[in-house]
């Protein structure tokens, strides 16, 4: 299911799916905070929450240490992200104009230590070079799964389209809810996600819902660079580990594979 928003984000936070709310089958709470210098965000509610910045400067306050933070884009790879259990107040201030951060929450019970990731500790991977005449090229950053936090219950990180290049192809699919937003360089760009057996418009701040088991192959239409912010709720007892391909897709990987026009 996509969300769509056609017009720049409010000062403030801006939700866009809610756990006890709108979209509670995600079983998330999303949004994106938006900040202009010295505008004080606080949150302390009682969630496991993620914040990480998508592009300006900001400072950031939890359990008695603070960071200044920036990012240009979010296509560089200047990553930086907060990532608390519940009972910890964290403090946002807007530094630069117009700074984005995205917040994540889902509930979780689990007593884990604080941790606050930059580009040094994500993992970066180029993946798709060398197969499907090199169409499925793509950056992906891993900034938290389980190896890197048990105790979390969410999994997420980036991927950066290259222009008409595909993503999540051969199509997969997981038992986990996964959201999805999206961001285009240049803003009036779009891509397209065949959900399931549907087809689906991706614009600049859509943010797609993702239901257990359907597949979500997508690709960036040429000229425009698609970044887009994925996070996956693991379940209980079934955290997302890896995603299941679907058979009849899965030859064009092959290092043989006679991909049309042969060479």
């Amino acid at each position: 299911m996509r969300i769509h928003r056609d017009k720049a984000f409010e000062a403030g936070y801006n939700a866009i799916t809610s756990m006890d709310g709108e979209h509670s089958d995600m079983m998330m709470d999303f949004g994106i905070l938006k900040l202009m210098p010295d505008e004080h965000y606080v949150d302390n509610l009682p969630y496991e929450r993620i914040f990480l910045i998508l592009s300006g400067q900001i400072d950031v306050y939890w359990e008695g240490r603070n960071e200044r933070v920036s990012r240009e884009s979010f296509l560089d790879d200047n990553v930086w992200c907060l990532n608390v259990p519940k009972g910890v107040t964290v403090k946002i201030v807007g530094v630069a104009e117009d700074s984005e951060v995205a917040v994540v929450r889902t509930k979780n019970d689990k007593v884990f230590t604080s941790v606050a990731r930059t580009k040094e500790s994500v993992i970066k991977e180029v993946r798709g070079e060398g197969t499907m005449n090199d169409t499925g090229t793509r950056i992906v950053r891993t900034v938290q799964n389980v190896d890197l936090s048990p105790d979390s219950n969410i999994m997420f990180g980036e991927d950066v389209h290259y222009p008409g290049k595909w993503a999540g192809f051969p199509s997969h699919h997981h038992q986990q809810p996964e959201i999805y937003f999206y961001k285009l360089q240049p803003e009036n760009g779009f891509g397209l996600m065949k959900l399931g057996d549907e087809a689906v418009l991706l614009e600049n701040n859509d943010t797609v819902k993702i239901a257990p088991n359907l597949v979500h192959p997508q690709v960036a239409a040429p000229g425009y660079a698609m970044y887009f912010l994925w996070m996956i709720r693991h379940l209980e007892n079934n955290p997302y580990l890896a995603p299941t391909f679907e058979e009849e897709h899965v030859w064009v990987e092959q290092p043989d594979a006679k991909i049309w026009p042969e060479k």
